[in-house]
């Protein structure tokens, strides 16, 4: 396997799809999200698939702060993510919605509300479809959430955010990493401003293609 460059936008990136391939862009990291200007779309997930970008998503719940954190916000995002998935994208079986932690947690913080949210997010998806779920579940947040989270089965998938915790370089076992911010020139002269990202060598992404 490569190594993939990709961007992370919460804007549209329909009409910017073919110059941004052009320029080295392999995915692109979209949002599920209660705000529904910033959430892909079935028809971008078209235009990024027919201009060779694979696609990733993660979910954004509403303030990335603790108490935003719980068994019942779990199951509540991870039946919204589900369904989005399934019914506005028909994102592929076997892909993977990220779920976002962008906060600074502490162990305790990780091992109490982190933990619970992720125990609900599960729930709410092996209720969605008894047996095995269709989708993989990822992470987004430090390397400890990272770590912690994956090392619990409550996630397969990590991608490390750049919080500049002590330790985050000894992360190895991501799948994304998000890298500085960058600036893109697309058509008419404009630019668009977009978190650059990369993947692990060797381990999977659970970044998908549409019909």
């Amino acid at each position: 396997m490569v190594v993939l460059t990709g961007v992370r936008a919460p804007f549209e990136l329909t009409q910017h799809a073919i110059p941004i391939k052009q320029q080295g862009i392999d995915f692109a990291m979209r949002y599920y999200s209660h705000q529904a200007g910033k959430n892909l779309s079935l028809a971008e997930a078209r235009a990024l698939t027919d201009a060779g970008i694979q696609i990733g998503v993660v979910w954004e719940t509403i303030g990335a702060h603790l108490h935003s954190f719980s068994r019942a916000q779990g199951l509540a995002d991870g039946a919204a993510a589900y369904l989005m998935a399934q019914s506005a994208i028909t994102q592929p079986s076997g892909s993977a919605i990220y779920f976002e932690v962008d906060c600074h947690p502490t162990a305790d913080d990780i091992a109490g509300p982190i933990t619970r949210y992720f125990e609900g997010v599960n729930q709410a998806f092996h209720a969605a479809r008894p047996g095995e779920p269709r989708y993989q579940i990822g992470i987004y947040g430090s390397a400890a959430s990272c770590r912690a989270i994956v090392a619990s089965g409550l996630a397969s998938l990590s991608w490390l955010s750049p919080s500049g915790e002590a330790g985050a370089a000894d992360y190895a076992g991501y799948n994304l990493r998000q890298l500085a911010s960058g600036v893109l020139p697309v058509d008419d002269g404009k630019k668009i401003h977009v978190d650059l990202a990369r993947s692990n060598d060797g381990l999977p992404t659970g970044l998908f293609r549409v019909l």
